[in-house]
């Protein structure tokens, strides 16, 4: 008898084995729980028939070996070149430490926004050092924890002047040397706000005419001057001013705050983040302390928790726009928070000291190369800059674009005539002696020791003060510091996050691997094309496989965020309608329940928010739509659904709502917030959709870092296609991001998740993230009421537990959300579609143990708020109130009416690898009342500790 038995068991298989959670003998297990003979039949319940799809998703999958062999057979085909092209963009040293122990690592990559503070100290303080560096360095004492890129900051700042300023003028002022993408962006926000934009030299400003205006500095071609005098007459006529600028030129020149500027704007990127083909990279907005309250994006500031220790938090909320909704001023709903973390973490690393050295030998080795091709004969401007000039090469611009390209290195083309050169970290003089060889020139050039920066324009001021950045910067203590941070979070990597409509999933090694190879990461987004053939092929396969998933027609890959891919696919709508000769149509309908960001689009993009009902059930009010849409008639412009809805269930009348809007010549937005229950079941495109975005940092795998980055690209009908976006290469209408492809190189991630689930791997992640939902749903039913089922009793990916009837016994929705903390667990999506309320989606990812522990922890929750509600204990004394519990808690005097035992180690919670808090329940409201959005002084420190 042989003991050679073979197995069906494929260890390969990355969905079943690596992605998906459960086995198939817990499916098994679950179904039984959720009543569903098989985990087709429970599709079957859930999802309409009407809508779902005929055809399979059918692409073979990798696996890991194999995906990655893939991966280095498409990054042979990039080109990496040195390129001195600049326009925002630079060459940079990412320190190991930094890549290793941050980029790399999922403490810090798998975290969620921190909405949560007690969970997310660690962040928190890093983002803080961030706003430190940023107001010291652009002399501004207020910053945000980070925007989408520079071109996205320069146009929020032009509606934050255009609100802010007391001119009642309707132009505003853009300095011809701004980067072009930065223009190609402020263009398009403008258009649908009604703002005039006057495109004119400095020289040329009329301080009088326009509400605000925007200046580079240094400029995009390298001039660099003092705009005091032009700053002063705009504030005499009642008008604010912009800088965008350069964080590592202001370790040099004299700060934007110095010159009297309002707001400063730019990109962190070259502060140890590479170029990534466009991204993703952090930019920052600065302003004057009065304008604070109307700063878009997060503030994290300082506050005290429970026991008046100092902790932080996300301050002023309230200016959000997912709380605004229409009446928000942005629609920012994301940051960069992984990359703005990456840069505050340079600046602790090399200190004012290391940042002005290398600022320093930054701006000599741009002397020395245009003292070399001046000595030379060339004719270089400007006399005075920082690390860029321009050569003047006549009709032979084409030959010494060729030249240097040869010599591995790639120049900006200017105008017709003119070659630009931007020096920048890893700039050396090999780099200087290619350089110099494209031009001819084969002397060495002998190396600049003097500036060409005058004194008026060199920087006085102190910067990086706190001792934060005057840390022993031996890799031991900068290692133990981030670890330090990271240990204070609650990531994915220590337990489910089980946000309704986020999707924090699996982030596979694997996926993440490429992103940090430098065939994907040193690539300029403004390199010529045929350098990016490997990008080029990643983002086409990716956009083949994307127009299957939705039943879509073409992509684009630009928007950098859900809401930016919301706004993006809105100004689509409005293109297509104005192409058409109907301008007039400019009404949105948007239901009650839909993403805040929703109607902070709609109202950038300049249309009437009309809000339709819900129905008792929470799906749309079909007769109020219907008759909402009758009254818009030809003013119809979009409704912007969400499906399956923000209620978590699959709508029956969702064709309905199409065909009624298609009726009335309006467009159908389905905001794919939701497509993690769809894909592989439902294509938007086939059930009505003219347009969907699809946030890559949900459903396709791109991990949220604390906040960001995130991909919000828009899939579209053929009708639709010749009004996406516009390249800002190219200077064409409508870019919407400063990078063609937006956050080019975490596509790669995305499409790496495509790839090695295959089509029905990803089509089995969606069921059984249903079976996921319906197993918690069917579990906490008798413990909670579950507010929304699907008419035949099922819920979708997520489902939300209604806690308001807890409220008349004093227990709220927030206590039990922190109380989950002692557990170990993120809380789920608070208050949100419906106040009072937990909207939970644990994912495919998510074992059933990890499931049954969540479980578990929720049902102990429920027998503590029924020993409130029974009388047993008094709300205020009761866990519940008094979490999360933190070390300082257990081992100080215990005077609770509760036990340390259930306090602090509750069902659920581990003992050996518990999680615990690093501060108690903060206080919001004084955080708020207290405002401090800069690192303390160490004082503060010492006061805390005590």
């Amino acid at each position: 008898m042989t003991r050679w038995t073979p197995t069906n068991y494929n260890p390969d298989d990355f969905a079943n084995r690596r992605h998906i959670g459960p086995t198939p003998a817990e499916m098994e297990e679950m179904l039984k729980v959720v009543g569903a003979p098989s985990l087709e039949a429970l599709i079957d319940q859930t999802v309409p028939q009407a809508i779902r799809q005929t055809e399979p998703l059918d692409w073979p999958a990798l696996t890991e070996a194999g995906l990655l062999a893939r991966m280095q057979q498409v990054a042979k085909k990039n080109k990496v070149m040195t390129s001195l092209i600049g326009q925002g963009y630079y060459g940079t040293v990412t320190p190991p430490a930094i890549q290793r122990n941050i980029l790399e690592n999922p403490a810090w990559y798998t975290a969620y926004t921190p909405y949560q503070p007690e969970i997310a100290q660690g962040r928190l303080e890093a983002l803080l050092n961030y706003q430190t560096m940023v107001a010291d360095l652009t002399g501004l004492p207020v910053a945000n924890a980070s925007l989408l890129d520079e071109a996205t900051a320069a146009a929020e700042a032009m509606a934050m002047a255009k609100r802010q300023a007391k001119s009642k003028a309707d132009a505003f002022f853009v300095a011809h040397d701004l980067h072009p993408q930065t223009i190609a962006v402020i263009e398009t926000r403008a258009a649908p706000l009604g703002i005039r934009i006057i495109k004119d030299s400095i020289d040329n400003l009329d301080p009088a005419s326009v509400f605000g205006a925007i200046f580079q500095y240094p400029g995009t071609y390298g001039h660099i001057r003092d705009l005091s005098s032009e700053i002063k007459a705009l504030h005499d006529n009642g008008a604010l001013a912009v800088v965008a600028t350069d964080l590592l030129a202001l370790c040099l020149l004299k700060e934007s705050g110095a010159m009297g500027a309002d707001i400063a704007v730019g990109s962190a990127q070259r502060f140890g983040v590479p170029m990534g083909y466009g991204g993703p990279h952090a930019a920052f907005m600065s302003c004057r302390d009065e304008l604070k309250r109307a700063m878009p994006g997060r503030i994290v500031g300082v506050s005290i928790d429970a026991s008046g220790n100092k902790a932080y938090r996300l301050s002023l909320q309230t200016r959000e726009q997912h709380i605004r909704r229409e009446k928000a001023t942005s629609n920012v709903c994301t940051a960069q928070a992984l990359l703005a973390v990456m840069a505050s973490f340079y600046a602790v690393f090399y200190g004012p000291v290391g940042l002005r050295t290398i600022a320093q030998r930054v701006h000599l080795h741009a002397v020395t190369i245009a003292n070399a091709l001046r000595a030379a004969g060339a004719d270089v401007a400007p006399d005075q800059f920082f690390d860029t000039i321009t050569v003047k090469v006549g009709v032979g611009q084409a030959g010494i674009l060729a030249a240097a390209e040869q010599r591995g290195i790639n120049l900006r083309k200017v105008g017709r005539d003119r070659v630009g050169i931007s020096v920048d970290e890893t700039t050396d003089a090999d780099v200087i002696t290619r350089l110099l060889d494209a031009f001819g020139i084969d002397e060495p050039a002998e190396a600049a020791t003097a500036p060409v920066i005058p004194d008026d324009l060199l920087r006085e001021s102190d910067y990086l003060t706190h001792p934060v950045f005057d840390m022993n910067r031996a890799e031991s203590e900068m290692m133990r510091y981030m670890r330090r941070l990271s240990d204070r979070d609650l990531a994915l990597d220590r337990a489910m996050i089980p946000l309704g409509s986020c999707t924090m999933k699996l982030n596979a090694a694997a996926e993440m691997m490429p992103i940090t190879w430098p065939e994907f990461g040193a690539l300029h987004p403004f390199a010529p094309r045929h350098q990016a053939a490997g990008y080029a092929e990643a983002i086409e396969d990716l956009t083949r496989k994307l127009c299957d998933i939705t039943g879509y027609d073409a992509f684009s890959m630009q928007p950098n965020s859900g809401a930016q891919g919301e706004y993006a696919g809105l100004l689509t709508i409005q293109a297509y309608h104005q192409a058409n000769g109907d301008a007039q149509r400019d009404i949105c309908l948007i239901p009650v329940s839909a993403h805040g960001t929703n109607p902070a689009s709609a109202q950038m993009a300049g249309m009437k928010v009309v809000v339709v009902k819900s129905a008792p059930n929470g799906d749309i009010d079909l007769e109020d739509f219907a008759d909402k849409a009758a009254k818009a008639g030809d003013n119809l412009a979009a409704v912007m659904i969400t499906y399956p809805s923000t209620h978590g269930v699959f709508e029956d009348t969702v064709r309905d709502v199409c065909r009624i809007t298609h009726e009335h010549g309006g467009q159908v937005y389905i905001d794919g917030a939701n497509m993690n229950a769809m894909v592989g079941l439902v294509r938007p495109g086939e059930i009505g959709g003219d347009v969907s975005h699809l946030n890559l940092h949900k459903t396709f795998a791109i991990p949220h870092g604390g906040g960001g980055p995130g991909m919000g690209p828009i899939g579209v009908k053929s009708h639709l296609a010749p009004f996406l976006p516009g390249d800002p290469r190219e200077d064409e209408s409508g870019a919407v991001s400063a990078a063609p492809y937006g956050s080019a190189s975490i596509l790669l991630i995305s499409w790496a998740y495509c790839l090695m689930m295959g089509g029905a791997g990803l089509t089995q992640a969606t069921r059984v993230a249903i079976l996921n939902a319906n197993y918690i749903a069917s579990r906490l039913s008798g413990a909670y009421p579950i507010l929304f089922m699907g008419n035949r009793g099922r819920v979708a990916h997520e489902c939300i537990l209604d806690t308001r009837p807890f409220a008349e016994h004093g227990v709220t929705v927030d206590d039990i959300a922190k109380r989950l903390i002692d557990n170990g667990f993120h809380a789920p999506t608070m208050s949100w579609p419906v106040s009072g309320t937990l909207m939970v989606e644990p994912t495919e990812s998510e074992t059933k143990a990890e499931i049954d522990r969540f479980i578990t922890a929720l049902l102990a929750i429920r027998d503590e708020i029924t020993d409130v509600a029974e009388g047993r204990i008094a709300a205020d004394q009761s866990p519940l109130r008094h979490a999360p519990h933190t070390v300082e808690d257990l081992v100080k005097d215990w005077d609770r009416a509760y036990s340390r035992e259930q306090g602090c180690f509750p069902p659920g919670a581990f003992r050996v690898d518990k999680y615990w808090p690093p501060v108690g329940r903060v206080d919001n409201a004084y955080g708020d009342r207290n405002l401090i959005c800069t690192c303390p002084p160490l004082e503060a420190y010492a006061e805390a500790a005590e």
